[in-house]
């Protein structure tokens, strides 16, 4: 089964080098049980390991079940570790988080068949008889129960080799007698057992025993009764040619319920550890959704600027050379409204706009506002259809009809919680009858844009501002793109009607609305990325803090990844175990932070009256966002956990 040809072994420190094998040559037989002794540093367990594929000779050849595995990589002695030995050691080597059931299942993650392993398990457990005590952990577990669940573990693939290092060395004489018969038994079954201890009547147990010093085998005793039965099992090359995929399903679900117990077991650590993120994710979706909701209000607001939107105002007149005295301006018409019409289709609306400030009187009550007499257009152009009753019909502009839209600033200050609609309201002693309410604009800089009233404009010049001139005139143009050709046509229009030179540039001025609107939006995206910056830096910080709890972690559970190597587990596996602790971690104090910040973001709309929205892209982006700080900043303790040597890992204090 195992035969050892010219081994040797040299472990260096900074002062020394130790020889703790030297020339060591040695078969084991199917079906042996072979008690290896010897003082403190004779070298038996760095035999032990050898022959359990946990180390590497520096010389010679190891050849088992007919393959010499020397020269195999790591993964591939993983592999057989996994399939064909069981380890039994001296310190258990249990997961204090797992149940002995789950503590049981654990190499077959690693074969990568989890299907039926659990009642695999517990047959194995029925085997060593603690079958009643399989829900329970390794601290309600006495010493000889723990060094039983152990070997059920050790069983759990079948393995043809079963080695055991000092298996009673912790135990009273009772439990250790109990542990020797389960292995005696075990023997007389056909396993191959090879076992290191250091007491004589433990020894006493094998079929042979090797006595080394200094390294050296010194004496090789093999008593004449033999076991009843061999076990026939793979051979090395049938183990390495067995498909196993990077991770499979069930290992990628026993990492997930592993990493929900280790942050379970360790929660005031755990919940330190997730703070950062859970900050930073509450950062993320608080401040996004101030940006959200501040980007919806601007949005609704440019909507009253209107689409495609170009407002045509006077300025200084300039008529033959001579500029025109101080506050003259050049002054619009109606007919040039119906000038700029005329350049329809590239033309959709023109409405003309006079406007000045009243006092408007209802009952007992009084208010100084704005007036803006406004053209049939004006409605659908600035976005500014009542929400209650109706806007100006064609006749009344023809009329000249004393009817009023209000803005709600009028309502409130004038008619509290009073319906306006059909009411008289007396606009500097003229009576108007009230027959909408204008929608809510907010205030734009200084100016609140809900405390004006709409007259027709004819009524307006005609009746209250006695003007035969409009003070701007509104233009939609059809599309975006022919926005810059209507100007031009609309600024030779009133060149041409005004008489003015083709050079003057300061009689009237041209606004393209679109600009400002396109200088609102970039400030928003501006001011979102800024708050998306500081957020995402939150989470830098907390992804820090992640990968420095999980250094701590493996410097912690060093032995437990021993362990894990020792009975099958590959690089991948340990680093696949380590990252998903990380991203669960992650993700769970990301879950905890869109929560809060969900609520941080109502507490802003209730108590700052600041418009917000928790959008799906928000909560989308910061989850994303926290798996990929945990995989980000979990990368390298689980590199550093992948590559730790498996004897040194097991022997770390």
């Amino acid at each position: 089964m195992i035969k050892l040809e010219h081994i040797f072994k040299t472990y260096c420190n900074d002062e020394m080098k130790v020889k703790a094998l030297d020339d060591v040559s040695l078969s084991v037989e199917p079906g042996e049980f072979i008690a290896i002794m010897g003082p403190s540093g004779s070298g038996k367990s760095t035999l032990m390991h050898i022959l359990g594929l946990l180390d590497r000779p520096d010389s010679g050849d190891f050849v088992l079940l007919g393959r010499n595995v020397s020269l195999l990589s790591d993964d591939e002695l993983a592999k057989i570790r996994n399939q064909l030995a069981g380890f039994v050691f001296q310190q258990f080597h249990l997961l204090r988080r797992m149940n002995a059931v789950d503590n049981v299942h654990l190499p077959s993650i690693y074969k990568g068949e989890s299907k039926g392993a659990d009642i695999d398990a517990m047959q194995r457990l029925t085997s060593v008889g603690l079958e009643h005590r399989a829900n329970h952990r390794p601290s309600e577990l006495s010493g000889g129960q723990q060094q039983r669940v152990a070997i059920a573990r050790a069983l759990m693939n079948d393995p043809a080799i079963l080695f055991a290092d000092e298996p009673t060395g912790n135990l009273d004489s009772k439990s250790g007698n109990d542990i020797m018969a389960v292995l005696k038994t075990l023997n007389e079954q056909g396993k191959t057992i090879i076992m290191v201890t250091h007491e004589p009547d433990i020894a006493a147990y094998a079929n042979r025993v090797i006595t080394m010093r200094d390294g050296k085998i010194v004496s090789d005793l093999k008593r004449s009764d033999a076991p009843r039965r061999i076990e026939n099992h793979k051979t090395i090359d049938e183990v390495l040619a067995t498909k196993r995929s990077s991770l499979n399903k069930g290992e990628v679900i026993g990492y997930f319920r592993q990493a929900t117990n280790t942050i379970l077991s360790n929660r005031v650590r755990s919940v330190l550890s997730m703070l950062g993120i859970l900050v930073g994710v509450a950062a993320v979706i608080a401040m996004l959704a101030l940006g959200a909701g501040a980007k919806e209000s601007i949005a609704e607001r440019l909507k009253t600027l209107g689409s495609n939107l170009l407002n045509v105002q006077g300025g200084s007149s300039r008529m033959h050379g001579v500029a025109g005295g101080v506050g003259t301006v050049t002054r619009f018409t109606p007919q040039d409204v119906e000038a700029i019409e005329s350049l329809s289709p590239l033309v959709k609306r023109v409405t003309g706009l006079v406007s000045g400030s009243a006092q408007a009187v209802y009952l007992n009550e009084n208010w100084n506002t704005s007036i803006e007499g406004v053209g049939y257009d004006y409605g659908e152009i600035r976005a500014t259809m009542p929400e209650v009753g109706r806007w100006f019909t064609r006749e009344e502009f023809a009329q000249r009809a004393k009817v009023a839209l209000i803005g709600t600033t009028i309502l409130e200050k004038l008619y509290g919680n009073a319906d306006p609609i059909g009411t008289t309201l007396k606009i500097n002693r003229i009576n108007f009858t009230v027959i909408g309410v204008l929608p809510e604009k907010g205030s734009m800089g200084p100016r609140d844009q809900d405390d004006t009233i709409y007259v027709p404009v004819t009524t307006a010049m005609y009746r209250l501002f006695g003007k035969d001139y409009l003070d701007s005139i509104y233009v939609e143009v059809a599309s975006a793109s022919s926005v810059d050709l209507a100007q031009e046509r609309i600024e030779e229009i009133i060149k041409k009607r005004h008489r003015l030179y083709q050079d003057d540039e300061d009689s009237f001025h041209i606004r393209n609305m679109s600009e400002i609107q396109e200088m609102l939006s970039g400030t928003m995206k501006t001011m979102s990325t800024l708050l998306g910056i500081i957020a995402a830096i939150s989470l830098l910080v907390g992804g820090i803090g992640i990968m420095n709890i999980m250094l701590v972690s493996v410097t912690e559970r060093t032995r437990e990844i021993g362990l894990r190597k020792a009975i099958g587990a590959r690089k991948i596996d340990i680093m696949a175990q380590f990252l998903i602790e990380s991203i669960v971690m992650t993700v769970s104090g990301g879950a905890i932070g869109v929560l809060i910040g969900g609520i941080v973001a109502m507490g802003l709309a209730l108590f700052a009256g600041w418009a917000v929205k928790v959008t799906l892209f928000s909560i989308a982006l910061s989850t994303i966002f926290s798996a990929a700080v945990g995989l980000f900043f979990g990368m390298w303790p689980a590199k550093k956990a992948s590559e730790l040597d498996p004897v040194e890992a097991l022997r770390y204090e």
